[in-house]
């Protein structure tokens, strides 16, 4: 490995990059086979770049401080994580939107005149069926519904595919009529009541394809989704809107359909900056699954943070939170 990686550096970046940025390593080996029937002199410089590719990226893999795993959410994570073949950050991020959808609108932080509640918009980016995307959802799923069996079978949604159709899912009533002297208004669809909703979209690329539909509105009303609470589009025969909504949205994509349907576009008017992309990877192998995961202890204290939340209004900063804000806002805002 030490030769192949050194022998590797006298190429051209472009060359030691192109297998991982073009194909990704679990089809950076098939390309390799692929190559080597078309040239098979270039054997064992594609092998030589396919290992020193997997050094780098065993090296760079995005790594997260164990702070990050503190209260009732660390809590839950180090009580499934023995049993889970799920990233821990997969894990953490899923709890932690999940909580914040169930708890609405009222817990928020204040930025200048905007309220930001806590509804995330994650997206977990791994390799197919090895990342363990999926694996993370399960059992942040199981204790939510032990919790709250109402929100889950509810408010979890999945298919987005244009801006009315996610706006109708958190729709107000819909009225007809008035538009003609002495005659009244008539709600001809009693709308949604719970405003809440987490949209879960395993097929994250799917969306991001409808995006570069001609005409779709979903990109400028997730946008809306993230940045506020009422939705609407100036739709002349449909104008259905909705005030209050709390949306979050919960993704799984690879790198490789990341990188290919990301457009520079989307990229660039804010909806790609919306959301927050975690690298995550499979923690380690299962093969009789994980047993058993003791939920109960944890139950009281999930329902007693939900009913908690019920009294919190605006979030504030102490001392200490507000001196790392300081250091880090410059170079995230």
């Amino acid at each position: 490995m030490g030769e192949l990686a050194n022998s590797l550096l006298s190429l051209p970046d472009e060359a030691k990059t192109q297998l991982i940025e073009n194909y990704g390593l679990p089809q950076a080996e098939q390309q390799v086979v692929e190559l080597d029937k078309c040239a098979p002199e270039n054997k064992n410089e594609g092998l030589s770049m396919l290992n020193t590719l997997s050094t780098h990226v065993v090296q760079d893999f995005p790594s997260i401080k164990q702070e990050a795993f503190s209260g009732l959410a660390g809590e839950i994570v180090r009580t499934i994580e023995p049993h889970s073949e799920a990233d821990p950050v997969a894990l953490l991020i899923n709890i932690m939107t999940v909580f914040g959808n169930v708890i609405g609108k009222g817990p928020h932080f204040t930025v200048e005149s905007d309220q930001h509640c806590l509804k995330l918009f994650p997206v977990l980016v791994g390799e197919t069926a090895k990342g363990r995307k999926g694996t993370s959802w399960g059992y942040p799923k199981k204790l939510f519904k032990m919790v709250n069996p109402g929100w889950i079978d509810n408010n979890v949604l999945s298919g987005l595919s244009s801006g009315e159709g996610l706006i109708w899912a958190v729709r107000d009533p819909v009225e007809k009529g008035g538009k003609v002297v002495n005659t009244e208004k008539v709600i001809v669809d009693e709308g949604v009541k719970d405003k809440r909703v987490l949209v879960l979209e395993p097929e994250f690329a799917s969306v991001l394809k409808v995006l570069s539909r001609e005409g779709n509105t979903l990109s400028s009303i997730i946008r809306q989704a993230w940045d506020g609470d009422d939705l609407r589009t100036l739709t002349k025969n449909a104008p259905v809107k909705a005030t209050g909504a709390h949306i979050s949205i919960l993704g799984h994509i690879t790198k490789q359909e990341l990188i290919r349907y990301l457009s520079e576009t989307e990229s660039c008017n804010g909806f790609g900056n919306r959301f927050i992309f975690l690298c995550v990877k499979r923690s380690k192998c299962l093969p009789d699954g994980g047993g058993y995961v003791d939920f109960d202890p944890l139950v009281s204290k999930l329902e007693s943070a939900i009913e908690f939340s019920k009294t919190v209004n605006e979030i504030r900063k102490d001392q200490d939170a507000r001196s790392i804000w300081h250091e880090v806002y410059p170079t995230l805002s």
